[in-house]
């Protein structure tokens, strides 16, 4: 390790991490050490995780497996000090210098786990293409932003359990608020900084984010169905004419080119892994809102929330040789053709977090622990994002310590994987918050021929909160 401290740029990701680890062990308010020690010996354990009690057998964890089990059920983390400490973190930024966010829901399910409360049904994609289900879970809500070009690094800013009384949409415009507000406070933005962009997929209402976010300096870009119907905007009013004024302008039906307009803009890029990518884009286009859903509680008259609505269309996909055009809408109005080619490209990136999902739940095994309480498992997520986070940061720091049947990695381009195998070699020069285990031995336990006289209770799955779909129902509600 003796160039690694010489070199003044790791010395100071050095610096960084540690800092990171005394700050993170601060935000553990109970059980700290052994959850501190969980934490380490799921950064450094060889392979892939497949149950909590293995994580004991590391030299890393010190503490036998009841203090693991103990931390989990017992600890507590202080999550808005937590978050506070993320948001300060450097943080990755595109090329021009511009933060995008991403938000997704990922779901840990738990089908087979009756007693545990606050279960949803949670959407999944079953085995035959374009198939999906409904299987009982805890859905999770996170919040990371993006680099630029194509890699497997994201920063994980805020998770969220959605819990059975949440709406998506009030949580998800929560959670981006807080992290707003803390990246301002951190300094990461300023007066005079281009919007934070935030991406998302077709399963949130862009539309509804972008009213409600609307005094932030984020701009909403989502991806939206492919049979949608989008309105121009109102055309101007010629002198003489009699009767209402129109509110909305011609319909401009996706699915339908014959009520397409001439594109504001038009770009046409040639890309190493699509192919040629044609771009057209259609200032100040908005949906016509209804009293239904999300907009079901708002009073007076309902808004005209305008946009930018773009169409991607690409030669080639991985493993599909006849693409579909994908639509995407922006908050952004009166935006040039730089501004539509680099719609597409942010929300190209919001794949990236994808990889972060299959690390968690695949290596890191986020979703293998068979716990029973929803609190202890929010617990287990933030020990998870606290381990990307110091591989995140250890990025810079590890060697590549690859099989012999992996193509070697340039510096600096390690996947989080193959940082995770030399952590344990970095370990060592990092702060060690953690204090020694105390002396102990095992409890009694249970008797031996006892029996367990209060069971578990079991708890049904679903939403306790039903929203009505329409607003005669919303008014004849009683209660």
């Amino acid at each position: 390790m003796t160039s690694l401290l010489q070199d003044p740029a790791r010395v100071e990701s050095l610096n960084v991490l540690s800092r990171f680890r005394t700050d993170f062990h601060g935000c553990l308010t109970t059980r700290a050490d052994a959850l501190f020690e969980l934490t380490d010996a799921l950064s450094c354990a060889d392979g892939a995780v497949t149950s909590l009690v293995d994580l004991t057998l590391t030299p890393e964890h010190r503490r036998g497996h009841g203090a693991l089990y103990d931390g989990l059920n017992s600890g507590r983390v202080d999550e808005e000090r937590l978050r506070t400490v993320l948001a300060g973190l450097p943080l990755p930024r595109c090329a021009d210098g511009r933060i995008i966010l991403a938000v997704d829901v990922s779901p840990w399910l738990r089908s087979d786990a009756p007693t545990s409360a606050e279960r949803l049904f949670c959407h999944v994609y079953g085995r035959a293409k374009s198939k999906s289900e409904l299987v009982p879970g805890w859905p999770y809500s996170f919040v990371a932003a993006l680099e630029s070009g194509r890699t497997s690094w994201t920063a994980i800013l805020d998770v969220v359990r959605l819990g059975p009384a949440d709406d998506a949409t009030a949580v998800t415009a929560n959670q981006l608020r807080r992290v707003v507000a803390a990246l301002t406070k951190a300094g990461h933005w300023g007066e005079g900084d281009p919007d934070i962009v935030v991406v998302m997929d077709a399963g949130y209402d862009a539309t509804r984010l972008a009213f409600v976010l609307a005094d932030l300096p984020v701009e909403i870009l989502g991806r939206i169905r492919s049979d949608r119907v989008m309105l121009h905007p109102r055309p101007p009013r010629l002198p003489g004419t009699n009767g209402r004024p129109p509110k909305h302008g011609p319909a401009f039906a996706l699915d339908r080119p014959e009520t397409w307009s001439a594109p504001t803009h038009a770009t046409v890029t040639e890309t190493t892994r699509y192919g040629t990518a044609r771009a057209d884009g259609w200032d100040r286009m908005h949906p016509r809102l209804t009293h239904r859903t999300s907009w079901l509680d708002h009073d007076g008259e309902l808004p005209v929330v305008e946009g930018t609505l773009v169409r991607l269309r690409v030669d080639r996909l991985p493993g599909d040789r006849d693409p579909k055009p994908v639509w995407l809408w922006s908050s952004k109005t009166g935006g040039t053709a730089i501004d539509v080619d680099r719609h597409w490209r942010s929300y190209l990136r919001r794949f990236d977090l994808e990889h972060t999902f299959r690390l968690f739940k695949q290596t890191l095994g986020w979703t293998r622990p068979r716990i029973r309480t929803p609190q202890a498992a929010d617990r287990w997520t933030w020990l998870v994002v606290a381990c990307h986070t110091h591989l995140r940061l250890a990025r810079s720091l590890a060697a590549d310590l690859r099989r012999p049947w992996e193509k070697p990695a340039e510096p600096g381009r390690l996947t989080p994987a193959r940082v995770r195998r030399g952590f344990r070699n970095i370990r060592p020069n990092l702060a060690q918050p953690a204090g020694a285990p105390k002396p102990g031995k095992p409890g009694p336990g249970r008797p031996p021929g006892s029996r367990n006289l209060r069971p578990a209770p079991r708890y049904d799955v679903g939403k306790t909160v039903k929203r009505e779909r329409t607003l005669t129902a919303h008014h004849d509600r009683t209660g």
